[in-house]
């Protein structure tokens, strides 16, 4: 199961009843609560371990702590906290995993959030990226929250997603389905003078934000 988030609970149970499937792992993307609100429900119950990487741990019982203050009233309202009960089990990625007889390449690619990753499983047909809030069909991951960082994200997009090869059939967290080569054509954020520019702009909020003088 990857990034189950809010409601996600119920639907996952009856798909697992509808075909006769049980649940082997949680994998997650990032710690985002939207990716995650129903993490610890599904795999507390089929007693199976959360994966997530190291840097977002946290995120799992403080959700907050990457979200705007705008969060607190929507977590509050639905869930009666803003803090949650992290699932009993765990584990940080630490290279490759293996969940249900599928081995799962990782690739860290901070920017959306410090660890967000890109999830690779290895199947003998179309390769599928699980890319999480990192890139999007014609878009890619928000960088204003806190814990975002443009840098990071220019740096994640040049390093691992470009090299990912055009027949890769990317599967994001949010909107449509698409493949690398329609994003590395249309997707204007992957377009390398962009990234220059998103990396330049985060340098120099960067210096501006330690610049006393403009305290």
């Amino acid at each position: 199961m990857v990034d189950p988030g809010v409601d996600a609970a119920h639907g996952v149970r009856q798909g697992l009843k509808q075909y006769g499937l049980s649940v082997d792992a949680v994998l997650l993307s990032h710690g985002h609560v939207d990716h995650v609100a129903a993490a610890r429900e599904i795999a507390d119950e089929a007693e199976v371990p959360v994966w997530v990487h190291e840097a977002d741990v946290d995120l799992l019982s403080e959700p907050m702590l990457a979200l705007s203050e705008d969060a607190r009233g929507i977590l509050e309202m639905m869930y009666g906290s803003t803090t949650f009960t992290p699932p009993k089990d765990v584990r940080h990625y630490e290279g490759d995993v293996t969940v249900a007889g599928i081995r799962f390449a990782t690739r860290h690619a901070p920017g959306h959030t410090p660890g967000c990753t890109l999830l690779l499983p290895e199947l003998d047909q179309h390769q599928l990226v699980f890319t999480g809030d990192v890139v999007f069909a014609g878009s890619i991951g928000r960088t204003d929250l806190p814990r975002g960082d443009a840098f990071a994200m220019a740096a994640s997009l040049a390093t691992q997603v470009l090299p990912l090869p055009d027949e890769a059939h990317l599967l994001p967290g949010h909107g449509p389905t698409t493949t690398m080569a329609q994003e590395r054509s249309a997707n204007q954020w992957l377009h390398p003078q962009n990234l220059m520019a998103m990396q330049a702009q985060a340098s120099a909020t960067n210096r501006t934000d330690n610049d006393g003088s403009d305290l």
